[in-house]
């Protein structure tokens, strides 16, 4: 014969009980919504550049080379030499690789102090990186000039 067992349960365990379950239910919820990495509320971006072509000069042999950038509102599209007589590409042959190593490096949202600089052309690459700071100088919006002017 089976015997039938009886549990008493008094009504304040009950709410101490459910009270219990919903606190950790909250915590759980406070847990996921702190540690989760995708937000849905992004900051306006605003705009680092005003989009165009900018140029900046360059003396190479007593010669004057433009470099020319060509920026969007939030990153750099394409970096050329222009004005850049056969003479001194050919006296300089190191000019062309290493701007085309910088403008892979740059259109790829690489920040300047991350670059990498081959140290056989550390002097063409800090001439040409000051041509495109210059550059890049024109192209941001009119409210970070006069932020930098005060």
């Amino acid at each position: 014969m089976r015997s039938t067992k009886i549990i008493v349960l008094q009504l304040k365990q009950i709410i101490y009980t459910v009270l219990f379950v919903i606190v950790g239910i909250c915590l759980i919820l406070l847990l996921i919504y702190m540690f989760n990495n995708k937000s849905d509320t992004k900051a306006p971006v605003m705009a680092t550049y005003v989009p165009g072509v900018y140029t900046s000069s360059i003396v190479i042999e007593n010669q004057p080379v433009n470099v020319e950038v060509v920026v969007d509102k939030n990153h750099i599209n394409s970096i050329n030499l222009t004005n850049l007589d056969s003479a001194i590409a050919t006296l300089n042959p190191a000019l062309v690789p290493t701007l085309s190593d910088l403008e892979i490096q740059l259109v790829n949202d690489t920040s300047f102090e991350n670059l990498s600089i081959k140290t056989d052309t550390k002097y063409t690459s800090s001439l040409l990186l000051g041509a495109i700071e210059k550059a890049l100088d024109k192209a941001k919006p009119e409210d970070v000039h006069n932020k930098e002017n005060k």
